[in-house]
């Protein structure tokens, strides 16, 4: 039989430690230690793959893919940081890593939220501009605008979130009743608000901009079918079909998005306060968490490109003089 790992308290040789919630079989463990490793893993390589592939490659330079390159790198550091420490907390237990990680956990993994947020809400404009106003697309959407959008976007994200947590922040350990605790709260006004800021609004926005892009997107078809059957001089201008398939897979992107986030604002939606020592908040953090995993392989199962870039990547075909010009559109 498996023996019980690990002592009755977090920290055996302090009177105020508290004890741990679980104590599992040593294989049970072996095996979340296992997946946690897996999932972390494969969420930090797919993620860097499309950093690579778009960083690397000068055709893939785009605005579209600029937006798609910082929400990989949100979606990196979610695989790298904070997949493993929340992991860690949830099978041993205990917090282990000492006041200033509990400070600055919550506050990064928040801020990551509101960029991934952020980044879906400036893909949905791209897309609307790219699909409903195709003339003027080019010289709206720039490649600086865009880098300009993505540091706006970070920073608000960094200082909104630190007003949200500034209690947090300043004295991590206020809700702790014991040493090995790493309790955040956050209170049903910030809660309810933070609802509205990140979640709500952004929403309803990426829900209008998509209904727009797929009623302009269906009556493109409509006028390109006219213009085969009859060529006709001075039609309006329509956007690319690979435009319209780029929006498609964005829309699946944020679609599954929704899906991931809508869970994770239950307390909210409840009026109760957000607390991470919550018995439910493990499961609604970890859907999210897993969202950075999924979004790459949406691109790989509908981005032709990617699946290319990866297979060069993985030959180191990249080391190759002039491999930055390569075609793989």
């Amino acid at each position: 039989m498996d023996g019980a790992e690990g002592p009755l308290l977090c920290f055996p040789n302090l009177n105020s430690s508290c004890r741990k919630l679980l104590l599992r079989p040593r294989s049970e463990t072996a095996v979340l230690y296992t997946l946690l490793a897996f999932i972390s893993l494969l969420t930090v390589t797919l993620n860097l793959l499309v950093i690579i592939s778009i960083s690397h490659f000068r055709q893939l330079h785009t605005p579209t893919n600029t937006l798609l390159l910082s929400l990989a790198v949100s979606d990196l550091v979610v695989g790298l940081l904070v997949m493993p420490i929340e992991g860690l907390r949830y099978i041993v237990t205990c917090w282990l890593l000492g006041r200033l990680m509990c400070a600055l956990t919550p506050f990064v993994s928040y801020c990551l939220v509101s960029v991934s947020v952020g980044n879906m809400v400036l893909i949905s404009i791209d897309r609307y501009l790219a699909i409903c106003d195709p003339l003027l697309y080019s010289s709206k959407i720039t490649l600086s605008r865009v880098k300009i959008s993505i540091c706006v976007c970070w920073a608000c994200s960094i200082i909104y979130n630190g007003c949200i947590l500034m209690g947090h922040l300043g004295q991590p350990d206020r809700f702790s009743s014991c040493h090995g605790e790493c309790v955040a709260v956050i209170s049903h006004i910030s809660g309810t608000v933070d609802l509205f800021m990140t979640f709500v609004g952004p929403c309803t926005v990426m829900v209008v901009l998509y209904m727009r892009v797929f009623v302009v997107a269906v009556s493109q078809v409509r006028v390109i079918r006219l213009q085969t059957a009859a060529t006709t001089v001075g039609a309006a201008p329509v956007a690319k079909k690979s435009e319209r398939k780029a929006a498609r897979t964005l829309g699946i992107v944020i679609a599954v998005f929704l899906m991931s986030f809508c869970p994770f604002y239950y307390p909210a939606f409840t009026g109760a306060d957000t607390s991470n020592s919550s018995s439910y908040f493990a499961v609604l953090s970890w859907i999210v968490l897993t969202n950075s995993c999924v979004n790459p392989l949406i691109y790989a199962l509908f981005y032709p490109w990617f699946r290319k870039a990866i297979k060069l990547i993985v030959t180191l075909r990249i080391l190759q003089t002039h491999s930055r010009e390569l075609k793989i559109l």
